[in-house]
């Protein structure tokens, strides 16, 4: 130890330690408080984007089993229409399957404030971790110095986006988001239009439409800053006339789109769940939904088992099995989507069209399809 420095303070030891300040660790905090499983909460200060983000109605059942959704103000969405530009679409709707809605549109940092504010979390970054005798030593920094910690098993709910991955797909492609007001509300209606380029989707959200418009990079700097009543216009042209017309726009904001998978490699004593694991194209609203499932899932493999077995191979081995399905359907659905509806080739426009017109005259295809966005590859509610 250098002049100066101070030395790891050695914090108590814990189950489960928790990485990440945002929904996907919140929650799983939160299914674990009041148990007999012991656990800490690890966020340093990061920055919350202010945007809006679908969570569809099987998450609100989630939430609802945490008793935190009731706080949290939404916007439900109990039609959405599908359509690419030219020939084909389909409609689903929430009374099909008996449902008040088929997704919710919140405000993310809301959604993030509320969720971290059920536990505490320790203000401290995580460095490293070293795998010790039956447990896993992590390496923490904060204002008050450096800490470690000791804990059965380590969830890294951070984003990973510092880690390897073993998979990345680079989609070419950035998203444009922004709020926008339209002629219509269209109330509880959203609308995913598949472009040339990628998809648009309008949300319902409060007395507006959050928009999420996937275009090229090009296309995104040049959309980025056109002022305000031209970007409206090129709007009207991608999207149509439906929603009449469009009167004014929020701040824009643009970030890359891209697949991850993996992104953190298998360890002994250490699992990540959400963004952490894997990180998806926008389209389709999949992402989050996706990470609350690995939260909930795995507090209920956490609630039943022995102290002993919490972080052991065979635990995270049947963790890995149970949520399997579900994630590579989710990846896989939402990465056919952008490959199959980003492209303007004419051949394949008719066959999307073809497809889509199919969809709407199949309900069953329809109803399997919608209750597989809804509550996951299982469909179980």
């Amino acid at each position: 130890m250098g002049a100066g420095e101070q030395p790891e303070v050695d914090l108590a030891e814990v189950d489960v330690a928790i990485v990440g300040g945002g929904p996907v660790g919140s929650a799983l905090a939160s299914a674990l408080s009041g148990s007999t499983v012991s656990f800490a909460r690890i966020a340093g200060e990061t920055g919350v984007a202010d945007r809006p983000i679908v969570l569809s109605h099987g998450s609100r059942l989630i939430l609802e089993r945490l008793d935190a959704w009731e706080a949290v103000a939404s916007t439900p969405i109990r039609t959405i229409h599908i359509s690419q530009q030219g020939f084909g679409r389909t409609v689903m709707r929430s009374s099909d399957y008996g449902l008040p809605a088929l997704g919710y549109v919140v405000a993310y940092s809301e959604l993030v404030a509320h969720l971290a504010a059920r536990t505490p979390a320790l203000p401290k970054a995580l460095t490293r971790w070293e795998h010790s005798d039956g447990g896993v030593v992590l390496h923490l920094s904060g204002a008050a110095g450096e800490a470690r910690m000791r804990a059965r098993l380590l969830v890294l709910a951070d984003g990973g986006s510092n880690r390897d991955a073993d998979r990345v797909v680079d989609y070419r492609q950035r998203a444009i988001v922004a709020e926008v007001v339209a002629g219509h509300l269209s109330a509880g209606t959203a609308w995913e239009r598949f472009t040339a380029e990628g998809p648009l989707a309008l949300l319902p959200f409060r007395d507006r439409h959050a928009l999420v418009w996937s275009v090229s990079p090009g296309t995104a700097e040049s959309l980025y800053g056109l002022p305000e009543r031209e970007f409206l216009a090129r709007l009207s042209g991608a999207f149509g006339g439906r929603l009449g017309e469009f009167r004014s726009s929020g701040p824009r904001a643009s970030f890359p789109l891209s697949l991850r998978r993996g992104a953190v490699r298998p360890s002994p004593r250490v699992v990540a769940i959400g963004n952490a694991a894997q990180v998806l194209h926008p389209v389709a609203g999949q992402g989050l939904n996706l990470g609350l499932r690995d939260a909930w899932e795995l507090a209920r493999m956490l609630l039943d088992v022995a102290p002993e077995e919490v972080g052991a191979q065979r635990f995270l081995a049947r963790y890995a099995r149970g949520r399997w399905l579900d994630r590579h359907a989710g990846i896989g659905f939402t990465d056919f989507l952008v490959r199959m509806f980003s492209n303007s080739l004419p051949p394949l426009a008719v066959a999307r069209g073809a497809g889509l017109a199919l969809l709407d005259l199949l309900p069953p295809a329809r109803h399997f399809l919608a209750r597989r966005m809804i509550f996951g590859a299982r469909a179980l509610p």
